[in-house]
Formats: C-alpha cells, structure tokens, sequence
C-alpha cells in the first residue's frame, strides 16, 4: 500500500502511572499553574482550584499536557488531544497491557476529556491516559 492510499493520520496511546509521592508541592503546582493561565476565566480558575486541591488526579491533568509530547516531533501537527486521570490501586507485580491491567478493566477507553480529568476512588497511585 502506497502513501496515497493509507491514512495521514495516527492515534497514539500513552498510559503512564505515577506515584505521587508529594501531593503538597503536587497541588502547589497545579494551582501556580492555575493562577497564571491568562487564558482561564475567573470563574472558571476558581472551580480549578477547589478541584485541585481535593483531588490530585485533577492537580495532575492540569499539569499534564499532551501536546507537550508531540511539540517536537518532526514532521507531525497534532490535530486534536484528548486526556483523563483518575487515582488507581497500583500493584507493581501485576500483569500490565497498554489500556488496562489485571487489577483495572474500567477505565474509559476513549473517554474525551479535558485538563480537568476524571477521578477515580484511591489513592496508591494516578494513570493518565492521553
């Protein structure tokens, strides 16, 4: 199949789990960052905050950028990006695939979402998906 006859176009999912080992500088981040988006409107940056500060699956999706990922990449233009995080149960040792893993089958696989994410229910670990 030649160039012409196959898409220009390609999803790539990227699933990473991070442990938040800090969720004080965590939130102190999240809400710098808040406080310094010109583009977010008042009301808005004061719903980010309550957010942020309860939940460090949302503190994480608003530091988390997709196109920060791509930005670089030669010869791509992102189109369009979508991501979530929720708060996970993490076992180490158990068997991982790209989209869920043993413990987890309920994370929405192509859930749209913006950097206010999803949250989950506890509090070992975050995935972020983009």
């Amino acid at each position: 199949m030649s160039n012409d006859e196959t898409s220009r176009f390609v999803r790539l999912h990227v699933e990473l789990v991070m442990e938040v080992a800090d969720s004080d500088r965590l939130t102190g981040a999240a809400l710098d960052h808040i406080n310094g988006d010109p583009s977010l409107p008042e009301e808005e940056r004061g719903h980010a905050r309550e957010t942020v500060q309860t939940d460090p699956a949302e503190a994480l999706a608003y530091l988390v950028d997709p196109f920060d990922l791509v930005e670089g990449v030669p010869g791509v233009e992102l189109t369009q990006a979508s991501w979530s995080s929720e708060e996970i149960d993490y076992d180490a040792d158990a068997e991982w695939v790209l989209g869920h893993d043993a413990e987890d089958d309920d994370f929405p696989e192509d859930e749209e979402a913006g950097a206010d994410g999803t949250a989950g229910t506890s509090a070992d670990g975050v995935r972020v998906r983009f």
